[in-house]
């Protein structure tokens, strides 16, 4: 059976504490978005708005120097696909950022660095 995938609800945009403020306003008060609560707890700043059908997180993360932007991709098997990766020699990422203790998924890298969180549909 192949392995099939498909885009989340979610993107993050990781910026540097410096440009946080900036970035949240960019999107509240240029940009006119509803800001919306977020479901869990995170060690740092955050804010999510509406984008469509879709959540756009900002983040305040202290180890970058300059903005990323992350996007969630789900699957029906976790364990499949996380050997399909393995696999084609995909980079686990999962150093990169810790995820909530029971949580069923794990970070990649794609081939132009961008960080992905491979999860299991709902």
């Amino acid at each position: 059976m192949k392995t099939k995938f498909k885009p989340g609800k979610n993107i993050a945009i990781k910026v540097p504490p410096h440009q946080y403020e900036q970035t949240v306003s960019f999107y509240r008060d240029i940009l006119g978005f509803e800001q919306i609560s977020r479901g869990s707890p995170d060690p740092y700043a955050s804010v999510t708005f509406k984008f469509g059908d879709k959540n756009l997180w900002i983040d305040s993360t202290a180890s970058l120097s300059q903005a990323e932007i992350w996007l969630e991709i789900l699957t029906d098997d976790i364990d499949q696909a996380a050997a399909f990766f393995e696999k084609a020699s995909i980079s686990r990422r999962d150093e990169i950022e810790p995820l909530p203790a029971g949580f069923n998924g794990f970070w990649i890298s794609s081939p132009a660095d961008i960080i992905h969180l491979v999860t299991k549909k709902k």
